[in-house]
Formats: C-alpha cells, sequence, structure tokens
C-alpha cells in the first residue's frame, strides 16, 4: 500500500486559513504518511521549496499574487507530472474546488490510475464565483463553471466539512460517497482560562479576514445600538479594511473600534480570553473555524444562521442565532448574552463539551487516514 499522497491546495502556510489549518494539523498526526504539497506561491518573499512540519512545499508562480493563482490549474499540473515520476503517488488530495482542484483533476485525466480525494472546504457560496466574469451569469455558465465542477466530476472520493457543503457537492450531481468530516480545533493552544479581571467595558471580539461574506460592517453598525462601554476588536486583514475604517469613523464609533491586523495563530488565544463575546454575522460560512476556537476557549458566540455553521451553533444551546444583515439584531444578542448570566454559563459549558466531543484534530485526522486507507 502506498503511503505517499500528493495535495494540491491553492495556498499554504505562511498564508493562513480554515482549509490550510486544517491540512497541517490533519498531516501533522499522521507520521506513518508521506505528504507533498503543491500551491501558488503569491507571494515573492515565499521560497519555492520548503518543509512544513512533515509537508514538502512546493510553492509555483512568481510571487504575482491572483496571477498565480489563475496559472496554478497548468503549472500545478506540469509540478505534479515532474513529483509524481519520482514518488509515484497512489493518492491526490484537491484541498477545495478552486484552481488546485482544476490542477488535481487534469492530473487524474492523464493519470486515471491515480485515487482523487476532493476536500471540500469553501467559504464563499458558488455564486461567488461570478466575480471572475463580472457577475454575469451567462459568462459564468460557460467560462467559469465547467473548470469548477471539474474536481466533483474526476473525485473518487468527497469529504466535506459541514453538512452544507455535502448538499452542494451533491446538487452538483457527484456520483461518489461524500463523507462529513468537520474541521476540529488544537485543544491544546485553544482552552479555558480564567480571567484576570472583571471589566465594566465589554469586549466584543470578531476574528476574520476583512471581505463581504463575514459581515463585519454589520458588526461596526451593532455599535449604534450598544448602551454601554465596550470596544469591538477586530482581528484579520483583507481588501474591505479602508472601506470598514472609514464606515467606523462615519459612525463617529472610530474610538470604540480597533482594527488589530493579522494575529499570529498561536496568539489567538490570548484574545478570545480577553472578549466577553465572540461575533461574526457571516452571509456565507463553510464551517467557521474560528467560532469553534472561541468555544474551545470558553467565550460565547454570536452568529448567522448561513453555511456550515448550524452544524454546531444550536440556538440558545451553544450560541445564539442573529439575523443576516441586522444590526440591531446583532446588538440584542450580545446585549443578552451580557445581561445573562445564566445563559452565558449555560453557552460557555455546552460549547466546550461540543467541541471537546466532535471537534478534536486527534479525531478527525483518524477519519481521515481511513479514508486514505480506503483508497490506497
Amino acid at each position: 500500500m502506498s503511503k505517499n499522497i500528493l495535495i494540491f491546495s491553492t495556498a499554504y502556510f505562511p498564508l493562513v486559513g480554515g482549509a490550510e489549518v486544517a491540512v497541517k494539523e490533519i498531516t501533522q498526526r499522521l507520521p506513518n504518511w508521506q505528504f507533498d504539497l503543491i500551491t501558488a506561491r503569491i507571494k515573492p518573499g515565499l521560497k519555492k521549496f520548503e518543509r512544513i512540519s512533515n509537508i514538502n512545499v512546493y510553492r509555483v508562480g512568481f510571487g504575482l499574487g491572483f496571477l498565480d493563482k489563475l496559472c496554478l490549474p497548468i503549472a500545478g499540473y506540469l509540478k505534479a507530472k515532474q513529483l509524481n515520476q519520482k514518488n509515484n503517488y497512489r493518492i491526490i488530495w484537491s484541498v477545495m474546488a478552486s484552481q488546485a482542484g482544476v490542477a488535481a483533476a487534469f492530473f487524474k485525466i492523464f493519470h486515471s490510475q491515480k485515487k482523487l480525494l476532493l476536500t471540500l472546504q469553501e467559504g464563499d457560496e458558488e455564486e461567488h464565483l461570478k466575480r471572475y466574469v463580472f457577475g454575469l451569469g451567462f459568462l459564468y455558465k460557460f467560462l467559469i463553471k465547467p473548470w469548477h465542477l471539474l474536481p466533483f466530476r474526476k473525485a473518487d472520493a468527497i469529504t466535506a466539512i459541514s453538512s452544507d457543503l455535502k448538499k452542494r457537492a451533491l446538487e452538483n450531481g457527484v456520483k461518489v460517497p461524500v463523507k462529513i468530516i468537520p474541521n476540529a480545533v488544537d485543544l491544546e493552544i485553544f482552552r479555558p482560562k480564567e480571567k484576570a479581571a472583571v471589566s465594566d467595558k465589554k469586549i466584543i471580539l470578531t476574528v476574520s479576514r476583512l471581505v463581504k461574506k463575514n459581515g463585519i460592517d454589520d458588526l461596526i453598525k451593532a455599535g449604534q445600538y450598544l448602551d454601554f462601554d465596550f470596544k469591538i476588536l477586530i482581528a484579520g486583514a483583507g481588501p474591505d479594511e479602508s472601506k470598514l475604517k472609514k464606515l467606523a469613523k462615519d459612525l463617529n464609533l472610530e474610538d470604540k473600534v480597533e482594527f488589530l491586523g493579522q494575529i499570529e495563530y498561536r496568539d489567538l488565544p490570548d484574545y478570545y480570553h480577553s472578549a466577553d463575546v465572540f461575533v461574526r454575522p457571516s452571509l456565507s460560512e463553510g464551517l467557521g473555524n474560528v467560532f469553534l476556537e472561541a468555544l474551545a476557549c470558553g467565550t460565547p458566540i454570536v452568529g448567522t444562521p448561513v453555511g456550515g455553521i448550524p452544524d454546531f451553533l444550536i440556538d440558545r444551546e451553544t450560541g445564539l442565532f442573529c439575523q443576516v444583515r441586522n444590526p440591531k439584531s446583532i446588538a440584542q444578542k450580545i446585549k443578552e448574552i451580557l445581561a445573562d448570566e445564566s445563559l452565558r454559563e449555560k453557552l460557555i459549558t455546552n460549547g466546550l463539551a461540543l467541541v471537546r466531543e466532535k471537534y478534536n484534530w486527534d479525531n478527525i485526522a483518524l477519519e481521515m487516514e481511513k479514508i486514505y486507507q480506503k483508497l490506497s
């Protein structure tokens, strides 16, 4: 049985999102398997090759950002062809049906004996792909969607991190088994800690890329409806940063909203511990790793009933749902958590129990290994 696996991922560390964390956490728990990974270089300072944990990372492109991603289907395929001559992979693993997924599908087409595992980690709705053709539906149908569906068509097995993404796969007509294997939390890093002191100023935290889908503008607008001393901490970076800063200024909330920038992964628990409530009013969500991290740190959560969030957020049991695109609803739920101590303690207790039972990386890695073994 071959234990060499070739991973295709559009981005990888030090560029970090939920998918990248998942790959790292799973692979480092499976020392008996060998992993190579092909990704877009994206930034010029990143090395063309380096070993990260127990993965050999090969970056293709010139560090030209989005252009590297566009070229990844061809450049990634050619790199895979080269690496396969040496390592003769049995399994190729595509993380998301993105540009890297198309590269994996190309490789599968020309190496039909290989087994292709597709893992769905997408945080955006499929409609978001129309941005590549100026939002025009007819162009999307003919120029983008066939490439997007190629990894679905060529996959021998599919895993999805949420029931919503499993539904998307089935709606796209897949004929192979689709198993839900969620992302999880490193419980050694993310764990509860006693609050140092109770403060009158309440800390509202979000950890998010600063993009439209995460609803950060709605969180800032919610500040207008909070009638107590508070600070909204926004950890993350992204293309909407200047727009969001202007919004805070226009609403006279400049002194109430603090943009922290990108926070190192291992420093995140300190921010969860400092927060009285974690909020991300998402418009779409594959699963929402940051919610699980907050729960693991004993921080109550507020989220929207979209995407994969309902898989773990049970209203008034493990968190509170706010309405989508409704700042008043967000403010109301924040107030409720802060005002009702018994509800707050219930959410914290239930959230911790849920994460420890269902969202433990050790268990998730074992589930993934079972998939590898079936494909080998």
